[in-house]
Order: structure tokens, then C-alpha cells, then sequence
């Protein structure tokens, strides 16, 4: 990766800004100085960040998933589609269609369609549609192509999003955040870089600086691809070489480790039945143990003294309460004072009546005497 000159930067006009009152205070920290009502932007912060996002989007492209480059102003139509076309990567230069991130499956349809014209027209039976109808087919197709053309091959969402003036794709910036896809974007000082992941100051205005920017962008996209590449023939070539080329002294070497790898996947296998055994085994002393504890002397005392809780009814003693008790009725029922007793409490109101009689006797006798 070339390294990146402030000098190159500076005569792109990558440092011009917006007017001061049209700035975004998020903005200020990328912001070098204001001259002539114009905010200046601070061109080694941007060369940081260009080599930050530059390295991300390498990785990217070496994993082999897409990036879409996102960029509908008229002065950055024609510099993206070029230059995005080099490394074969989807762009979109014309409108935004709304649902291409959220609602890809629709957008795939659409694609499809034109797939199946293109088709058609291989076939030779479109040739057999009449005039109108091959007119409309036509009409259909080239605005297919216009909107869609560029993300024929994208057949699953991107792994990420480079976008030119987020406040103008600002739908396009909504949907990678519902869908948490990466954004990376060229921001201008009216711009809030709150909203991307990989934030690039630069002026996106002018023509000489989005295609600075875009310029360094794609050549780590194209470096990436090289490095995917390269991997892929490596990983190809020991394919090939394993089945072909007859086996030397380091490839019996080899032989021998790769017949060794197995062993150890076996004794990984062997390590995970014992682990299994000892909890078997662990299992089966634990059924073992409970007759055991069952046996115990002060534990089988236990259910022993319940057991003898019935027994403790038949005792004598309570044996012979309890024929007391049942004696008691007989003892009642022989013994004539206790049913003579309600006589004897009869007669004594009788007494009782008698000794009034006494008294009223008295005040006789006192009054004779007087």
C-alpha cells in the first residue's frame, strides 16, 4: 500500500470545508482552522483515517465478501463507476432504490427479471414476441440496467458500505444501521460523523478530491483481492501437489504427522468416553451407596422406632387405662349411693324449708320475755 502524502491531499482540495455557518459542531475535532468564512479541515487527521479505513476495507475484500460503493452526486457518477469497475466491486450511481439493504430479496428479484430477459434473447424467443411487446421488454431492460445493472453480481447483502456525502444518501446510511453493516464515507463539515463507523474528512464536493480519496480506497480494495487470491492458489496448489507429486522424504514426513492426527483425534475421543465412564461410574457407586446408607445401624433404627410406634399402644399400662375405663360405667352403674345422691339433695330443701319455721319462732319468744 502506497504511503499517503498530505501534500497529494492538499492539491486535491481535500481540505476545503463548507461554509463556517453551515458547519456541524461533531465536525469540530477534524476542523483545523476557519479562513475567509471557510472551515479548513485538518489533513493529517484525514490521512490517519483514510489508513484506518483503508486497512478495514483490505480485510474485507480478502474475506471475500462485497463492498458497495454508494454515489449518486453528478460531479462523483462517473469517477465511482470507474474506478469501482477496476476492482469489480457493485456501486450504485444512480437513484438509491429505497429496500435495496432491508428489502434485498425484491431487489434480487428485479435482477433476476433482467437475468431471464437477457435469456430470452439467447433463447431467440424474444424474436417471437411482437413488436410492442419487444418494446416494452427493451424499456424494461435498459431501466433495469440503469438502476440495477452495477449489482447484478451481488447476490447476498454487502459486508460493507462506502458511501460519497452521507447527508445526500442518508437512506442509504438508515438501512446499514438497521442491518449493522459497516458504513465507511467521505464527510464533509455540514455532515454529523456520528452516523459512519469509518469516518474519512474530506471535501466531497469537489471532483480532484473524491477521486484522490476514491483513487487510495480502491487500491487497498485491489490489494485485498490479491491477497485473496494469492491464498486461494496456495491452498490449490497443496491441494494438487498432495494428489500428484510422488512422496519425497518431507512429504513421508508429512504423511506420517497427517496419519498421526487422527491418533490424536482418537485420543480426544478416547479422553471424552472416559470423562463419559467416570460419570457412569460415578452414577452407578451413587445407586450402590443409597441400600448402603439404608443399612446403617442409626438410620435403620429409625423407620425401626416407627414401625414400633403401633407398639407403643399395646403397652400395659395403657392396656389397663384403657379397662378402667371401660370398668367405670359397670362401677356406676353397681353403686346405689351415687344414684341415691339426687334423693338426699331432695330431702335437704326439706331441711331448709324447716329451719325458716325456727326462726320466725324466735321473735315469739323474745316478745313473751318482754
Amino acid at each position: 500500500m502506497s504511503k499517503i502524502e498530505v501534500k497529494d491531499l492538499l492539491d486535491a482540495g481535500v481540505h476545503f470545508g463548507h461554509l463556517t455557518r453551515k458547519w456541524n459542531p461533531n465536525m469540530a475535532p477534524y476542523i483545523y482552522m476557519e479562513r475567509n468564512g471557510i472551515h479548513i479541515i485538518n489533513l493529517y487527521k484525514s490521512v490517519a483515517k483514510i489508513e484506518e479505513a483503508n486497512e478495514a476495507l483490505s480485510k474485507i475484500a480478502a474475506s471475500g465478501r462485497k463492498i458497495l460503493f454508494v454515489a449518486t452526486k453528478k460531479q462523483a457518477k462517473d469517477i465511482v463507476s470507474e474506478k469501482v469497475a477496476n476492482v469489480n466491486m457493485p456501486y450504485i450511481t444512480e437513484r438509491w432504490p429505497g429496500g435495496m439493504l432491508t428489502n434485498f430479496v425484491t431487489i434480487r428479484k428485479a435482477v433476476k427479471k433482467m437475468a431471464a430477459i437477457d435469456k430470452m434473447k439467447a433463447d431467440g424467443t424474444f424474436n417471437t414476441l411482437s413488436k410492442k411487446e419487444k418494446l416494452q421488454v427493451d424499456r424494461l431492460r435498459a431501466k433495469l440496467e440503469k438502476n440495477l445493472g452495477s449489482i447484478s453480481d451481488m447476490t447476498r447483502l454487502p459486508g460493507a458500505l462506502f458511501i460519497v456525502d452521507i447527508r445526500r444518501e442518508h437512506i442509504a446510511v438508515k438501512e446499514a444501521q438497521k442491518l449493522n453493516i459497516p458504513i465507511f464515507a467521505m464527510v464533509d463539515t455540514n455532515a454529523d460523523p456520528r452516523d459512519v463507523d469509518y469516518v474519512i474528512p474530506a471535501n466531497d464536493d469537489a471532483s480532484k478530491s473524491i477521486e484522490k480519496i476514491m483513487t487510495l480506497v480502491t487500491e487497498a480494495v485491489a490489494e485485498g483481492l490479491k491477497e485473496r487470491q494469492k491464498d486461494k492458489a496456495d491452498a490449490d496448489a497443496a491441494a494438487t501437489e498432495g494428489e500428484v507429486v510422488a512422496p519425497t522424504a518431507s512429504a513421508k514426513a508429512a504423511k506420517s504427522t497427517e496419519a498421526d492426527k487422527p491418533a490424536e483425534v482418537t485420543a480426544e475421543e478416547v479422553v471424552e468416553e472416559a470423562k463419559v465412564e467416570e460419570v457412569a461410574e460415578e452414577a452407578a457407586s451413587a445407586e450402590e451407596d443409597k441400600p448402603a446408607k439404608a443399612d446403617k445401624p442409626a438410620e435403620a433404627g429409625k423407620p425401626t422406632e416407627k414401625a414400633d410406634k403401633p407398639a407403643k399402644a399395646d403397652k400395659p399400662a395403657k392396656k389397663k387405662k384403657a379397662t378402667k375405663k371401660a370398668d367405670k360405667p359397670a362401677e356406676v352403674a353397681t353403686e346405689p349411693a351415687k344414684a341415691d345422691k339426687p334423693a338426699e339433695k331432695a330431702d335437704k330443701p326439706a331441711e331448709k324449708a324447716g329451719k325458716p319455721a325456727e326462726k320466725a319462732d324466735k321473735p315469739a319468744e323474745v316478745k313473751e320475755e318482754k
